[in-house]
């Protein structure tokens, strides 16, 4: 061997050596009391991004050193911080909450109404631009005991919204404002089946895993312990899986191709062989589509495509059996968005971004902006303004 291919082996050598450093190494999350990994958890980064899910077997994905500190967040648990250096599991526990207890007073009381908080961070990326929102809205649930009901809605409906938008280009220049053009978000199509059978390996038995696979790789991973029932689903899997989105059927034989679409939900075991919505504690959701999207996102039909990413977690905050004179009054209720989320004491604390960006919506000079405003003369004609004797 010359002495020029040792120089040039030793240089790929050091070469691989520094690319295989600059990348976190190989970490799992997984639960801190059954040491089950946690599937389809979602990482942020270290200024509050979302760059990513943990894989199915609760692998954190490779990113560079420039990520870290990472933050790992799923239903149920108390998020994470993970540095480099951390060890090869990061453990994350369990959080303990407690909605107010239910109590049907009367037989009329048929209706089961839930309220909840969420947040929703969506991006909309073309090949020049992109745009992102962070939204918090307070929604709710009308679900009567009767499925065959017509009566309600299982899809979130709004009762108050907050939005803050980050326009950028390809030259790094930004703006920001409280209102867009665009709708793409996901958000509002994600609703609560009214019941769900578990699955016949977890029949009778406190607690236990089952994973039920689809086409090509697992749909839904079923964890069921500690009074809880925890449930991964990866919509994309089986055409079966689409029963959990039953508002986005038609989506998926439109023009927009899903690249990503996983789901998690918490409910409290009942100890039966069903599940319920009275049930469900909360519930996360990360949709990654490419298209233009027409009949949702209302795009020009000339438009090239678009990446859209929505990730949201949805609160619930209160539930309530009503009787059907009191869904009329709800279906006329709004809600004032300054309360937005003032009633929640156990959701993560918003990273120092997205606080950033809420600060600078909240301090626009909509008054100076208008003024500042240079209409093009283009578009019309344009006259000097006139007193009443000139007019006359």
């Amino acid at each position: 061997m010359t002495v020029r291919m040792k120089i040039v082996i030793r240089v790929w050598v050091l070469t691989l050596i520094l690319a295989i450093d600059a990348y976190g190494r190989n970490q799992v999350v997984a639960d801190s009391v059954s040491h089950s990994p946690l599937s389809y958890a979602s990482v942020f980064n270290k200024n509050g991004k979302l760059i990513g899910q943990c894989e199915r077997n609760g692998e954190i994905p490779y990113f560079t050193l420039s990520e870290y500190p990472l933050t790992i967040r799923c239903m149920g648990y108390c998020e994470q911080i993970v540095h480099r250096n951390n060890s090869d599991t990061i453990f994350m526990q369990e959080k303990v909450t407690a909605l107010p207890e239910i109590i049907v007073e009367s037989r009329n009381r048929k209706i089961l109404h839930m309220l909840a908080y969420v947040r929703e961070y969506s991006t909309l990326t073309s090949f020049t631009d992109t745009i992102f929102m962070f939204r918090e809205k307070t929604v709710d649930f009308m679900m009567p005991q009767d499925i065959q009901s017509t009566k309600g809605w299982r899809k979130p409906r709004v009762l108050a919204s907050k939005s803050y938008f980050q326009f950028t280009d390809t030259h790094g220049t930004d703006s920001v404002s409280d209102a867009c053009d665009y709708h793409f978000s996901w958000s509002d199509w994600i609703g609560i089946l009214p019941s769900i059978d578990i699955p016949t390996k977890l029949s009778n038995k406190n607690i236990g895993s089952d994973t039920i696979y689809g086409k090509y790789s697992p749909t839904e991973i079923w964890i069921r312990g500690n009074d809880k029932l925890k449930i991964d689903i990866d919509v994309l899997a089986d055409n079966m899986s689409r029963k959990w989105v039953p508002s986005l059927s038609s989506f998926f034989n439109d023009d927009i191709d899903f690249d990503m679409f996983k789901m998690h939900f918490n409910y409290d075991d009942n100890g039966s062989e069903t599940i319920m919505p009275v049930d469900l504690s909360g519930y996360s959701f990360i949709i990654e589509s490419t298209g233009r999207g027409h009949d949702m996102f209302m795009f020009n039909n000339n438009s090239p495509s678009y990446f859209v990413r929505t990730y949201a977690e949805v609160y619930i905050v209160d539930k309530s059996f009503i009787k059907a004179s009191e869904l009329k009054k709800w279906e006329r209720r709004k809600l004032s968005a300054g309360n937005i989320g003032a009633f929640m004491t156990d959701v993560p604390e918003l990273s120092p971004e997205i606080v950033a960006l809420i600060d600078r919506v909240n301090h626009i000079d909509k008054n100076a902006v208008r003024l500042n405003f240079q209409p093009d003369h283009r578009l019309g004609s344009f006259r000097e303004k006139e007193t009443l004797g000139q007019s006359i």
